[in-house]
């Protein structure tokens, strides 16, 4: 049987208005998280004029060989939102959409050298921004946070049950 965990209902030192009456809902804790260290690794990321979802693409298209469609449902995007971000990739020459060489009919979103480039440079731009991030906790917080996290979306939120209406991502913004 799991053992309850008391969150508290206000994180000191975050809420400076007397309190958020949501910092104990755990969902609305990680959408905050996530919309932030989104937007600080779009921004970080703009310099390369790569946005996080073409890097999240690249990245994932890097050493396999996989679909629109495969890579939309891995990273969680929508079938337009992925055209799109492809058809941006192929614009700048970091990605190409080749004949896949298992299945004639289905192409495979292939990353360009210059992809590659971007991706190498994105992997330690977003490595000094988790870290700059974790090192707002103490050192002895930090593994156990990402191991707990990791189990968690590898795990039991690895994918989200059926809901009706389903709900949306936040989409970031770049």
């Amino acid at each position: 049987m799991a053992t309850e965990v008391e969150i508290p209902t206000v994180a000191a030192g975050l809420a400076a208005d007397g309190g958020n009456c949501l910092m104990g809902n755990l969902g609305w804790m990680l959408d905050q998280a996530n919309h932030a260290l989104g937007s600080e690794v779009a921004a970080a990321l703009a310099p390369l004029n790569l946005g996080q979802r073409g890097f999240c693409v690249l990245s994932a298209a890097m050493d396999a060989e996989l679909t629109q469609t495969e890579l939309a449902a891995m990273i969680g995007l929508d079938k337009t939102t992925m055209v799109v971000t492809v058809d941006d990739l192929e614009r700048k020459g970091l990605a190409e959409r080749v004949p896949s060489l298992t299945d004639r009919r289905a192409r495979v979103i292939r990353v360009t050298d210059a992809g590659r480039q971007q991706v190498a440079e994105g992997q330690k731009i977003v490595a000094d921004v988790q870290n700059d991030v974790l090192d707002a906790l103490p050192l002895s917080e930090r593994a156990a946070f990402v191991a707990a996290l990791m189990k968690l979306v590898g795990g039991r939120l690895s994918s989200a049950p059926p809901c009706s209406p389903p709900l949306r991502r936040r989409e970031q913004r770049a």
